[in-house]
């Protein structure tokens, strides 16, 4: 692979993106929440929930770009409030999806981290956006991408002079039709050579299947990411979206105890 430029690593320094005290390149970070803000009570629920099952972030999506256009699109501003609320009370970080170059200087207002999806990796007007906005932005691998492809879209946000990138690996389309997508967890490893970037990843859009979640987790530690992003339901049945992929507020407690105690046994190894 080509040098890229400014995501590309020369040395063996790794950038740390820190907000507070959430730290993405040190340690674990853990993102969880519900796939889509529904309710304020569902939200602060889910959050207080979270937080006490060991997540160091919430997410939760409020604009939704759906394959259908008559399912569930999300509450938009009133959404926003709701994750704003959940902050408030619980002291989580908030990282939501951010799909229109319109949005972005307003709703940076309400979240800590803009996520660009994967349908948006290569909307390049609003890469350069939230390039110009400062504001840390995690990028989601296009389902159809390689990593030349994704780092260069990396790379249109720092050349705009936001450094604050974190890539996330959610799983790309393949001829494999029994997972939602195929996680491709060699992208860890793979990135830690090509990027100084942090690498999380999204094991619930990397498969689509709760079951198994919790072993893409532990693989995904095992494989040097630098945090997972969870999502999280206290009643999947009823969700609006991605109720499939979504954890019980219990199954997310026994998974976080379990990476984090593969993560520091190894970082005892090194």
């Amino acid at each position: 692979m080509n040098n890229i430029g400014l995501v590309s690593r020369t040395d063996s320094t790794r950038s740390v993106i820190a907000l507070g005290e959430v730290r993405f390149g040190e340690g674990l970070v853990v993102i969880a929440g519900p796939c889509s803000v529904e309710s304020e009570e569902q939200t602060l629920r889910i959050a207080r929930a979270v937080k006490a099952g060991g997540a160091h972030m919430l997410r939760g999506g409020v604009f939704k770009p759906r394959t259908s256009p008559y399912a569930f699109q999300g509450l938009g501003l009133k959404g926003l409030k709701i994750l704003k609320t959940a902050r408030e009370e619980t002291g989580l970080l908030v990282v939501s999806e951010v799909l229109d170059t319109r949005d972005v200087s307003w709703m940076s207002e309400y979240v800590d981290v803009l996520q660009i999806g994967a349908r948006n990796m290569q909307n390049f007007s609003l890469l350069k956006e939230v390039g110009k906005s400062r504001k840390p932005v995690l990028l989601k691998r296009g389902m159809y991408s390689t990593l030349s492809e994704w780092l260069n879209c990396a790379e249109y946000i720092l050349k705009e002079g936001n450094s604050r990138v974190i890539l996330c690996e959610r799983g790309i389309r393949t001829f494999e039709n029994y997972t939602r997508n195929t996680l491709d967890l060699s992208a860890v490893p793979a990135l830690r050579e090509l990027t100084h970037l942090p690498v999380i990843v999204d094991p619930a859009h990397g498969t689509g299947k709760v079951g198994l979640i919790p072993a893409m987790s532990l693989a995904a530690v095992a494989a040097g990411a630098d945090g997972i992003m969870i999502e999280v339901h206290d009643d999947p049945a009823a969700a609006l979206s991605d109720g499939d992929q979504s954890l019980t507020p219990a199954q997310f407690s026994e998974l976080a105890r379990k990476v984090t105690a593969l993560r520091a046994f190894m970082e005892g190894l090194n």
